[in-house]
């Protein structure tokens, strides 16, 4: 996790195969949390217990177990490295958020975390609005805090991509900006290649987003959010047959990861455009449940739905998703096209239309 202060692996040898305080650890190596596990093997199976500790309390904060087959211990071994990556993060910047709230003078970093986790909470115009805030805040305390800039970039190509904004244009150009300023000054920084690549994806580049996307996945191939990123650009380039796969490859490198709601919305949307509207409802069915802050996830289901001819339902999750952004409209959505290919502006047309069965107001 970004600013993470971790304890080398020969140091954390010294405690293994001994009963030891946690409390007592966090003391004497000035860490927060610890992370411990043992493994198992039966046969040719091999099971990994895993959990994170909250050293100043004792409290488990998570844990996973992984049942897998020892047949390839290496892709075994990458595979629970990516999705423990994903998930230990996501855990850490819950629990530094839930400390910071309670700091009386936090300081950027601080701001910083509290910025990730209002944005982990979901893809709405007021979750990205207090996640920006904060990294903003951070930025002024710490004009070095590079992450913050990232994340504040994050949040306003997010803003501009969910059509929570009428500034899409502004809001991306802004991106765009605050990245390449940190690419200026850490040219192999793996988040900042993968966001303006998210950027330029979504402004009718995509060639050169996908491109970025694979740098970011070069210098930091846990990186599951560019997979799903370039399944969303093969979507804007009218090949959304070629959507999915990589949506399969970001689910399986981070199942629990805070964006797979994103992800499957974006595969619900590549059925959508290629007429499989039973396949897409499932796919933004299983998007919604994931994280009912997902505003996009419920217009697109909203949409689906009228497509089947389910008027009812598809007007209940019409009016769920206006109220996590009343500001909505089938203009914004229309005017948000992320690419000039006709096979993506015939889809989106369609979406549009059947937006406004499920009565979604035009303006």
């Amino acid at each position: 996790m970004v600013g993470s202060f971790v304890i080398g692996r020969n140091t954390a040898f010294t405690y293994k195969a001994k009963h030891v305080d946690l409390k007592r650890v966090g003391r004497e190596l000035g860490v927060r949390y610890a992370l411990e596990g043992s493994v198992q093997r039966s046969g040719n199976r091999m099971r990994i217990n895993i959990q994170l500790i909250d050293t100043e309390t004792g409290n488990h904060l998570w844990a996973e177990r992984f049942d897998k087959p020892v047949a390839d211990l290496f892709d075994m071994q990458d595979e629970i490295i990516s999705r423990l990556a994903g998930s230990l993060n996501a855990q850490l910047v819950a629990a530094e958020a839930r400390r910071a709230e309670r700091t009386p003078d936090p300081n950027s970093l601080d701001l910083y975390f509290q910025g990730l986790a209002s944005a982990n909470q979901g893809w709405t115009p007021e979750h990205m609005t207090k996640a920006r805030a904060f990294f903003a805040r951070a930025s002024i305390l710490d004009p070095d805090n590079i992450e913050a800039l990232v994340g504040t970039a994050m949040a306003d190509a997010m803003s501009a991509s969910g059509h929570m904004t009428d500034e899409r244009v502004a809001r991306f150009a802004a991106a765009e900006a605050a990245l390449s300023k940190v690419l200026r000054l850490v040219p192999d920084h793996a988040l900042a290649h993968m966001y303006i690549g998210f950027v330029q994806i979504s402004t009718n580049r995509a060639s050169q987003g996908i491109a970025e996307c694979r740098r970011a996945l070069e210098l930091d191939r846990n990186l599951a959010m560019a997979h799903g990123f370039i399944g969303l650009a093969n979507y804007f380039s009218g090949r959304a047959e070629e959507t999915e796969g990589h949506i399969q490859e970001a689910l399986r490198l981070s199942p629990r990861d805070t964006n797979a709601n994103a992800w499957m919305t974006w595969a619900g949307l590549a059925k959508l455009g290629l007429g499989a509207d039973k396949e897409a409802i499932e796919r933004l069915r299983h998007a919604v449940e994931m994280n009912r802050n997902t505003a996009p996830a419920h217009f697109f289901l909203a949409a689906a739905l009228a497509r089947v001819g389910a008027l009812d339902e598809a007007r209940s999750m019409a009016e769920a998703g206006l109220a996590l952004d009343p500001a909505y409209t089938i203009r914004r959505y229309r005017t948000g096209a992320s690419s000039d290919n006709p096979a993506y502006l015939a889809q989106r047309e369609r979406t549009a239309d059947s937006m406004r069965l499920a009565g979604i107001a035009d303006t």
